[in-house]
């Protein structure tokens, strides 16, 4: 946004600029030297693209592309990370407490491990007990 200046005088005769607000008090007062090398310093829009060649136009626009897109990708993967975190957390507030499994459930586990494992020892037991060959040669 463009703010108007004002030029005045002070009492010592330092020429400056005044920004006033919209109920007309100064906002900003500079020295008109201060504020004139800073204008100078500084280039507008139009300077800066009448300033450019072509190949530097045409980097700028492909730059300005790979941004918008990174920023929107960015943007659907973050979205995608929302969802499924909400949908997490639907799911865990809706499954029942750890602690409160029904007695059925309960002993249907109980009995899936109790016939797992004496299975398990048998077969570990049954290598075990394999003798080892008299006369094998270790080198």
């Amino acid at each position: 946004m463009v703010t108007r200046r004002t030029t005045m005088r002070s009492k010592s005769g330092t020429k400056l600029y005044a920004v006033r607000d919209e109920s007309g008090q100064f906002k900003d007062i500079q020295t008109y030297k201060r504020a004139h090398a800073a204008d100078l310093r500084h280039k507008s829009m139009a300077e800066k693209e009448a300033a450019q060649g072509p190949i530097e136009k045409t980097v700028r626009k492909a730059a300005k592309q790979a941004v918008k897109s990174v920023r929107s990708t960015v943007k659907d993967a973050v979205a995608a990370v929302k969802q499924v975190a909400k949908r997490a957390a639907k799911r865990m507030s809706s499954a029942p407490p750890a602690g409160k499994v029904s007695a059925k459930a309960a002993t249907k586990a109980a009995a899936k491990k109790t016939t797992r494992k004496p299975a398990a020892k048998a077969t570990t037991k049954a290598v075990a007990k394999k003798p080892a060959r008299k006369g094998s040669k270790s080198t």
